[in-house]
């Protein structure tokens, strides 16, 4: 449900001038195929991870949205609810590469059209698993569709399951996770989410009210001691309910 990021070098809370920030924010790495467009995202150093460039590329995303798959941009995917820009869930996937290894177990909020879950799924391998939680039920059916044309294998062997549900509370039947990914901006820091996960794990969500958030890390370590680190500026749809979603009350 990710709408904008800022480059951290653009961000200011305080003045900020529009016109200059989005015509800097060109989103570079648009492309016009599935391996050009992560071919541009690790050229820009988006992508380091050589784990990271092979899901990514094993995962078309064309299979999740209809609309310019390869631009690097936020798209529409319906009730209320946006995919991510490609740059963003690179950035994701760097940010949890040592929490996707296989045979872990994640948990994705806010899945939407079952993009990113598919690529946590294709980095955790065949002992691992992944879980989506999303609480528009339409938006479960369109996910499952979309791995099921294009990795059904994850949805047969249960390496993928996704869940109708209200993730601000996580999914605590799956719990504890090695890693948490949230699509959306909380409002404050996410305790319920910090609970599931395993020790040592890691939280990657953004944390703000409506304006601009903050990408927060939330590491657990091995003694459940647990350490916050501020990452970037973004601009995210609030993590709320279903019915607000669809009534477009952000």
């Amino acid at each position: 449900m990710y709408f904008m990021q800022f480059s951290r070098h653009l961000f200011n809370r305080n003045s900020l001038n529009l016109n200059t920030l989005f015509s800097k924010m060109a989103w570079l790495c648009s492309a016009d195929s599935n391996e050009g467009l992560v071919n541009k995202l690790k050229e820009a150093k988006i992508i380091e991870s050589e784990r990271v460039e092979k899901a990514m590329k094993r995962i078309d995303r064309k299979n999740y949205v209809s609309f310019k798959p390869y631009a690097d941009s936020p798209q529409t995917i319906g009730y209320g609810a946006t995919i991510s820009a490609p740059h963003m869930h690179a950035h994701a996937l760097e940010n949890l590469e040592n929490f996707l290894k296989p045979g872990m177990k994640a948990l994705d909020v806010g899945s939407g059209s079952g993009y990113l879950t598919a690529c946590m799924a294709e980095m955790v391998d065949k002992e691992g698993k992944v879980i989506g939680i999303e609480h528009i039920r339409q938006l479960v059916d369109l996910a499952k569709l979309n791995v099921q044309k294009d990795r059904p294998e994850f949805l047969e062997s249960k390496r993928v399951e996704f869940i109708e549900g209200d993730g601000r509370k996580g999914y605590p039947e799956e719990a504890p996770y090695d890693c948490i990914h949230v699509g959306a901006a909380a409002e404050k820091t996410p305790q319920e989410l910090i609970n599931q996960l395993k020790t040592p794990g890691r939280l990657f969500i953004p944390v703000g009210g409506n304006g601009f958030q903050t990408i927060n890390q939330y590491d657990k370590d091995s003694s459940g001691k647990v350490t916050k680190k501020s990452l970037m500026g973004v601009i995210y749809v609030p993590l709320t309910d279903a019915k607000k979603q669809l009534r477009d009350e952000y």
